[in-house]
């Protein structure tokens, strides 16, 4: 009788033993991480809901907690992608180049290329900016026509370069009316020239740019007559004060 209760008595206590450490595991214990296939899923499920910020959370979180697993390639490709919806460019950019860096026999590279050159070419506001960008947004356009002439992208590719050489015409055209307007004609004489000698491409411009080089040429031929005369003026009063 003893040695039954005894035996119930140890049964007991190592049932409440095991028992209670499963308790304690799961109040002290950290949870479980997600898997990098959860993480990805995730991220894809708020890209698909238009969240781009937590899709960019999450898509970063993968890449920074398992840099090797076989679902980080993809997500390093979608972060660019969200920054780019997200309207991000300049991020969009710097994503898109590094993943040509560490991936450049990568199969969507053509793809790369493409949206590196859009995210630059978002990039430009107005005609009166700079157009570094636009210069860049060109060279990887050009680069995906030239190396990948198949591509599904090189069509699009080439119909960009188009828009981004006259949107630079554009803004050197600003600059030389700046110039005539300010009645500064040898400059604008000048940066029509070189319009009309760099953007031979762009013809609608280029043509414009010859008809103000002419009238800008011709005024400041005036300009510089008036100051010889005036120099010679100034000579001959200096002379005649001599006498």
């Amino acid at each position: 009788m003893h040695k039954k209760l005894l035996r119930s008595f140890l049964l007991a206590m190592s049932i409440f033993m095991v028992s209670g450490c499963g308790i304690i595991d799961m109040i002290y214990l950290p949870p479980a991480e997600d898997t990098a296939q959860e993480i990805f899923e995730a991220a894809n499920d708020a890209m698909s809901e238009k969240n781009y910020v937590r899709a960019v959370e999450l898509y970063n979180k993968l890449r920074d907690t398992y840099p090797f697993s076989p679902y980080t390639i993809d997500a390093e490709l979608s972060l660019g992608d969200a920054y780019f919806l997200d309207e991000e460019y300049e991020l969009a950019t710097e994503s898109y180049k590094d993943f040509e860096s560490l991936h450049p026999r990568h199969e969507a590279i053509p793809y790369v290329l493409y949206q590196t050159g859009m995210s630059l070419m978002k990039q430009f506001r107005s005609v009166d900016r700079a157009t570094t960008e636009l210069q860049e947004a060109y060279d990887y356009f050009n680069r995906l026509h030239q190396m990948y002439p198949d591509s599904p992208y090189a069509k699009g590719a080439e119909e960009h370069m188009l828009t981004c050489r006259k949107l630079m015409a554009e803004h050197e055209l600003y600059i030389a009316d700046v110039f005539w307007h300010m009645k500064k004609y040898g400059p604008a004489w000048h940066r029509y020239e070189f319009i009309m000698k760099n953007f031979q491409d762009v013809p609608e411009v280029a043509e414009h740019a010859k008809e103000k080089s002419l009238m800008a040429y011709h005024y400041y031929k005036e300009e510089q007559a008036k100051e010889t005369r005036q120099k010679r003026q100034g000579s001959w009063r200096d002379w005649f004060k001599w006498l």
